[in-house]
């Protein structure tokens, strides 16, 4: 099986990551920062971004690899689903390193993580109780 599309967003993920891991390194060399966030406002903001990513970012390029392996979804679908990750992660992360209140990008990219994560779970779910469904039947 061949997983490019999973591979391109798992990519990006990992680009991103490293942008997001760069904020925090930065930062603890600005202000001297060894380990923690040394109780500086806008370390601890991009640390919770970094870790925030870190929380999401695994477990929906997983469920987006296995969808792939299936077989079963149009690439059109896939794509929909890496770019919600992606997109939602990226505006995430830009609307709380700006601000830890609220902002118009960690809102909408909270919602397209949420979306994708659960639209991915439903179809995953769906598709693993047809396949016992006819397995049972048949």
């Amino acid at each position: 099986m061949n997983y490019t599309i999973t591979l391109f967003y798992a990519g990006l993920a990992g680009l991103l990551l490293l942008g997001l891991s760069f904020q925090v390194v930065a930062l603890r060399r600005r202000f001297q920062v060894g380990l923690g966030s040394g109780e500086k406002p806008e370390l601890e903001r991009v640390i919770r971004v970094q870790a925030n990513f870190c929380e999401y970012a695994p477990l929906a390029l997983v469920l987006l690899l296995v969808l792939e392996g299936s077989g079963a979804l149009s690439p059109l679908i896939l794509h929909a689903l890496g770019i919600a990750l992606i997109g939602g992660r990226f505006l995430h992360a830009l609307g709380l390193s700006r601000t830890a209140g609220v902002s118009r990008g960690r809102l909408v990219g909270t919602l397209l993580t949420w979306l994708m994560l659960l639209a991915g779970s439903l179809l995953a779910v769906g598709m693993a109780i047809g396949s016992w469904w006819f397995t049972l039947a048949g």
